[in-house]
């Protein structure tokens, strides 16, 4: 036997908020993927105009001449700043990063980042000068010194062997002159 159920109340429809007006700055806020679209695009038509507009002297020039590599590194930044448009404007959206284990509460530290800039420049400003061996591991054993190697018995001499054999590799390997310094005629 059953019993007929007893009459629901009606429910009244709970009144819609109002919508808020789109501003063209709160639509820039949910595609801001597209300034990076942005700048890949900037980058392919730069990367494009100076390698169309570089001077080759015809007698250099083989089956693959040296316009051939930067040509089709600006095609490719133009054809993924083409298609992170089109997946933007279509709704996609990033993935947040989850494998980071930052506090964003936390201030940024200041100190390494303008020891890190002033071993940089320290480093551009010694290469002339000194040459690329020494002052690339002043480099080297600056930038593991700023971000907390203490092994002065070990890092120095790390850095010293990454250098010179930076050096050997674009020097000596790939015919890219680098300033020697003192060490120019060793080398």
């Amino acid at each position: 036997m059953t019993t007929p159920a007893a009459p629901t109340p009606e429910r009244k429809a709970e009144p819609t908020p109002p919508a808020t007006p789109r501003t063209p700055r709160s639509w820039l806020r949910d595609h801001s993927e597209l300034g990076v679209g942005a700048l890949l695009l900037a980058l392919g038509v730069l990367v494009l105009n100076d390698a169309l507009t570089m001077d080759v002297d015809i007698t250099q020039r083989g089956p693959v001449g040296p316009k051939t590599v930067p040509v089709v590194v600006g095609v490719g930044l133009l054809v993924v700043a083409a298609l992170l448009a089109v997946d933007v404007l279509r709704g996609g959206r990033g993935q947040a990063e989850t494998g980071e284990d930052v506090d964003l509460g936390e201030p940024a530290d200041w100190r390494t980042v303008l020891l890190l800039s002033g071993v940089f420049l320290g480093s551009a400003v010694l290469i002339e000068p000194l040459g690329f061996p020494v002052a690339g591991a002043l480099l080297f054993w600056g930038a593991a010194y700023t971000l907390g190697s203490r092994r002065v018995d070990r890092d120095p001499l790390i850095a010293a062997v990454l250098s010179l054999a930076a050096y050997a590799l674009f020097d000596k390997l790939l015919g890219v002159p680098l300033p020697g310094g003192p060490l120019m005629g060793v080398l």
